[in-house]
């Protein structure tokens, strides 16, 4: 048990630190009256590259953050605290390529902000992730991914928020990066349990392929 809260505290930090981040951007442009809202990604512009990085820390308002925060706690955790080896490489992959995305096919005339993006990606990554490896644990986490947070896939129709002025490219570019992230290291990380009787299976496959080969072989030779 110890041990378990040891590693749920160390899956906590990075996801933590970010969040804290997050609000303390928001502190900031709200105490100091900044617009931040020129750092984030300016799709096909120049000036919006360096939003490709700093579009998850800036948001609209307080509202708009603490909307995001709740998941962006708990997928992340979940991401550290599951896939120990590969966290940290996913959740940059993820960052990058939804806020890259973006950059290539968001609207032109609009600057996209926030960090529904990058939690769609990690909702994405741990649901399909899950759903490939055949891992009891992880499937398990990839239908409380599907109970909890499966309304957003709405959050990449454009149709479906008319009135609302939300980034779906980003929550789209999300969800496609944590899907290719999911399947390029699928067989990275944790893997699903094996049991004995499925060596022993693979063992006499072998013994066949080997004597199949082998009379193939020697009847290959004899023909000639």
């Amino acid at each position: 048990m110890e041990t378990e809260k040891k590693r749920f505290l160390v899956a906590l930090i990075i996801p933590l630190l970010l969040l804290i981040i997050m609000w303390i951007v928001q502190f900031v442009s709200y105490g100091f009256d900044i617009n931040l809202f020129e750092y984030g990604v300016h799709p096909l512009h120049w000036d919006g590259l360096p939003g490709i990085l700093l579009m998850p820390f800036i948001h609209s308002g307080f509202k708009h953050l603490m909307a995001n925060s709740l998941p962006f706690l708990i997928l992340g955790t979940a991401l550290f605290y599951f896939y120990r080896d590969l966290s940290l490489k996913v959740l940059i992959g993820i960052w990058l390529l939804s806020g890259i995305w973006v950059w290539f096919g968001g609207r032109e005339n609009s600057w996209h902000i926030g960090a529904s993006g990058v939690i769609y990606g990690l909702s994405s990554f741990l649901f399909f992730s899950g759903l490939i490896r055949k891992n009891t644990q992880l499937a398990a986490l990839a239908l409380v991914v599907a109970f909890l947070y499966g309304s957003m896939i709405w959050g990449v129709f454009p149709d479906f928020f008319p009135d609302k002025n939300i980034s779906w490219e980003g929550h789209l570019g999300g969800l496609v990066s944590g899907i290719i992230l999911a399947f390029y290291y699928r067989k990275s990380g944790p893997q699903r349990k094996r049991y004995s009787w499925e060596f022993e299976e693979e063992e006499d496959d072998d013994e066949d392929d080997d004597d199949g080969y082998w009379n193939i072989s020697r009847n290959t030779t004899n023909s000639t």
